[in-house]
């Protein structure tokens, strides 16, 4: 294929309007392309019999086919029979004949008999007919006749036609069909626009592509509609708003649009993930380009639907975009320590200061409302697009203007953007609407406000004083960190996102504010985030706690009370992940509609992972109670009380297989990591016991001794001389780390530092540490896991390696966007990041490191 722009052939190019709406196409979720045959990827010939398509467009349409999440298919008036024959065109490519009659080959075989009979019928009329005009042909048809005219002498052609028509007007239940020097004459009402609409059902397409030449065509381009594209091809009175000249043109065409299409689902174009802001109220969160646009924003809480998924689906998704209007590119920061995004277009020309509301504190959590603001100054010109999409773009959005503002009308919520002295211009978009607006900021600061849980478009308290209260919210909060002298500026923005993930109203901590990014662009390995895993929001609350935050660590017991509450009474049983409030997650399900980060399909809303057994989650949970009591916070006999629940699971389930930390969607298996944690469990809880409440458990201490001599006789391998991964087998997982790092064996045990040497070189690949390469059932591979690099950076630091340790820690700083965030995973052979983001385990680990490395 040649280049987007680039014609491979002398053929006129093709016109800029149609190229930016192949563009946008190129990036459908997922896209039919269905053309004509004769006249538009073939030439018209006086033989009929001889019309073949061009090589190139062949060639194009074979690529397209190939392509992921794109179909093709050829919608003809000709017999299925004869269209697979001259076509050649490969089984991935749909035929389908006779105006949409023949979908298969067998269609003439099973056709009524009284239906045949008066094809037939037709047939023998039109017959008599050709003898008398010499030039004439027939072209007989499963459901129909076509009389051909194209080979005659000009001056002949129209008496043969009237008598075609004269003979048509004396039959019953006939359908005429006028094409391109033709007239068929059909016995089955059926035409290419209920073709085109039972393929695109069929393949479940999100847009389309037709082009036709004929008259006939005009059927299939009236079913367009929304993001879909009609090109006509030649002369003549068309509904299609796209025209080409010739079948040469529509090779090109084709060319451009496979070239894009491979372009975007490889990766091109987009914003890479590292890149991309967080905003968060502690309710919700935004996700924010480096050009200050916002492309996710789910409301009105973290998990619920998005109505700015852009980031998921292209801009056909939703996002709120400023710009500014000399199109300059912005240089974007967070301002001091807030969560507060200050993006500058050129030399202050246009400034905007983006954040999530939390000037009322706790209480306005509470109380359901989110307020995203976007304050605009500068002295220049900025272009604003609002541009919502309900439920993830798959709900018709409807734009009301009214004084000082916008309303979105349909919402199941309510949803209304406050913008005084704003002139709004709405345009219909497919099934949405979206609203445009430009303003001159040498006349003023613009505030949009768009405000979740409301109707109200009245002024409230003013944003500069808004904006102070949210800069001391979190600028108060992170002064009183400690932080290490190891990158402690990186610390603090690790700590203030994993503040920022916190669910405000119900202590819980997010493992992350997206859902689908992928851990393999262009693959399926695409999980939903917008949760909270019992395992990783204890270690993201341990994190707090080591930088001497408690509060969100007790927030979070009190969460994992209330889960055990509403639960059975049965701790053994506690799923892996909750919703953030604590409920069940709804079941996993595809949003079909999205096209996927880079074409990463399916995007997923829910988590199956819910169901699974995930024995360790105990393990992080007492390591807390713990690191707690270490640290002289409040812990009462109701912490006492989980930490006996929490032993409890342990004894009675220790011994099972379970789906490990990595949830891999497999047969259960003795994970070693889980064993671990088991004995973590057990370990913290004798030391809270002695330390904290002054109990004493002797049973507990054998309970313990009895997990370790099991996880010594079962998950060490002497052949490999590592800890593997489960007790089946020789494959490695940079989980085992833990054996050492929580202090199941010391230091300079051997057997350590032996998995350690395994780890790094099967798993280790320069900047990054790959979980396991074991096959795990999907396909694709994923990239090196930030926290199990962090591991190993700490593995390095307990057998005193610390130039290593230091080395690879700045390699993993390296790995951060420009804001400092950090996503779940890195591919060292691409040089990009992958997984959800910003992740709370690569911020915990990277907090973890530094802290250990200041030691």
């Amino acid at each position: 294929m040649t280049d987007a722009n680039t014609p491979s052939r002398d053929a006129r190019p093709i016109a800029e309007p149609l190229l930016d709406a192949l563009g946008e196409l190129a990036r459908t979720p997922m896209l039919l392309v269905a053309t004509d045959y004769d006249g538009t990827i073939a030439p018209i010939v006086d033989d009929p019999m001889r019309a073949v398509p061009d090589r190139e467009t062949s060639v194009a349409l074979r690529t397209l086919a190939t392509l992921d999440q794109t179909h093709v298919g050829v919608i003809s008036s000709r017999a299925l029979r004869d269209l697979a024959a001259l076509s050649r065109l490969p089984a991935e490519i749909h035929l389908v004949g006779s105006h949409g009659s023949e979908f298969d080959v067998d269609f003439a075989i099973r056709m009524d008999a009284d239906v045949a009979a008066r094809r037939d019928a037709i047939g023998e009329g039109l017959a008599a007919i050709v003898r008398d005009h010499p030039g004439a042909s027939l072209e007989q048809k499963p459901a129909s006749v076509a009389f051909h005219w194209r080979a005659m002498d000009p001056d002949s052609a129209p008496a043969a036609v009237a008598a075609v028509d004269a003979f048509a007007a004396t039959l019953d239940d006939v359908i005429v069909r006028k094409g391109k020097m033709v007239t068929e004459l059909g016995v089955m009402s059926t035409n290419k626009g209920l073709a085109l609409e039972t393929l695109r059902s069929s393949v479940g397409a999100g847009a389309v592509l037709f082009v036709g030449d004929d008259v006939t065509d005009e059927d299939a381009f009236a079913t367009l509609t929304g993001p879909d594209v009609g090109v006509k091809v030649g002369a003549g009175e068309t509904a299609a708003p796209y025209r080409v000249g010739d079948t040469s043109d529509v090779a090109t065409m084709l060319e451009h649009l496979a070239t894009m299409r491979a372009d975007w689902l490889a990766g091109a174009g987009l914003v890479p993930i590292e890149q991309h802001s967080l905003l968060s109220d502690q309710r919700t969160a935004a996700i924010v380009t480096p050009d200050a646009r916002i492309t996710w924003f789910c409301a009105p809480r973290l998990d619920d639907p998005a109505i700015f998924a852009e980031l998921l689906g292209g801009p056909t998704a939703g996002h709120f975009t400023v710009s500014s209007a000399t199109g300059d590119a912005p240089i974007q920061r967070y301002v001091d320590e807030t969560m507060i995004l200050e993006s500058t277009f050129g030399d202050g020309q246009v400034v905007v200061t983006d954040y999530l509301d939390v000037s009322d504190g706790r209480p306005n959590l509470i109380a359901g409302r989110s307020d995203l603001i976007r304050h605009l100054s500068g002295t220049g010109t900025a272009t604003i697009e609002f541009a919502p999409r309900l439920d993830f773009g798959r709900f018709p959005t409807q734009i009301e203007v009214r004084d000082d503002g916008l309303e979105l009308a349909n919402a199941r919520d309510l949803i209304v953007l406050r913008s005084p002295g704003v002139d709004w211009e709405i345009e219909p978009s497919g099934p949405h609407q979206t609203a445009y607006a430009t303003v001159d900021l040498s006349a003023g600061d613009v505030t949009l406000e768009l405000r979740v849980g409301t109707a109200s478009l009245r002024g409230e308290s003013d944003e500069s004083r808004r904006r102070a209260h949210t800069t001391r919210f979190w600028a108060d909060w992170a002064g009183l960190l400690e932080l290490p002298s190891e990158a402690p500026d990186f610390v603090r923005r690790s700590a203030l996102v994993l503040k920022a993930l916190v669910y405000g109203p119900s202590g819980g901590i997010a493992a992350a504010p997206t859902t689908s990014l992928p851990e393999h662009l262009g693959g399926i390995r695409n999980w939903d985030y917008r949760y909270c895993w019992l395992r990783d929001a204890a270690l993201s609350a341990a994190a707090l706690v080591r930088l001497g935050s408690h509060t969100e660590a007790m927030d979070y017991l009190d969460w994992v009370f209330g889960v055990l509450e509403r639960g059975d009474g049965e701790p053994e049983r506690l799923n892996p992940l909750y919703a953030l409030d604590g409920g069940k997650l709804p079941p996993e399900a595809d949003i079909t509609e999205l096209a996927g980060y880079g074409g990463s399909r399916p995007v997923r809303v829910g988590n199956a992972a819910d169901n699974q057994v995930q024995l360790d989650v105990f393990g992080p949970i007492v390591d807390l109670v713990h690191l707690l009591g270490e640290r002289g916070a409040p812990l009462s006999t109701q912490h006492w009380r989980l930490v006996e629940a929490m032993v409890g699971a342990v004894e009675k389930r220790w011994n099972e297989p379970d789906h490990g930390i990595w949830e891999i969607r497999a047969a259960p298996r003795h994970h070693v990591y889980s064993k671990v944690m088991c004995w973590v469990t057990v370990d913290r809880a004798i030391r809270i016991g002695n330390d904290v409440f002054g109990r004493t458990r002797d049973d507990w201490v054998g309970l313990r001794d009895q997990i370790a001599e099991d996880i010594f006789e079962n998950g060490w391998n002497e052949t490999v001389n590592s800890f593997t991964a489960a007790y089946d087998g020789t494959d490695l997982d940079a989980s085992v780390l833990m054996v050492g790092l929580a202090g199941l064996v010391a230091p300079d045990d051997p057997r350590f530092e032996g998995t350690v040497r395994g780890v790094e070189a099967q798993l280790r690949d320069g900047p990054t540490v790959y979980r396991y390469h074991h096959d795990d059932g999907l396909p694709g591979v994923e990239g090196g896991f930030h926290l199990m690099t962090s591991w190993l950076i700490d593995s390095y630091a307990l057998l005193g390696e610390l130039d290593e340790a230091h080395s690879l820690f700045r390699k993993l700083l390296a790995t951060a966007g420009e804001t400092g965030l950090l996503a779940e995973e890195y591919d060292p052979v691409a040089h990009r990041s992958l997984g959800n983001h910003p992740q709370a385990y690569s911020h915990l680990g990277v907090i973890n490191n530094a802290l250990n490395l200041s030691r």
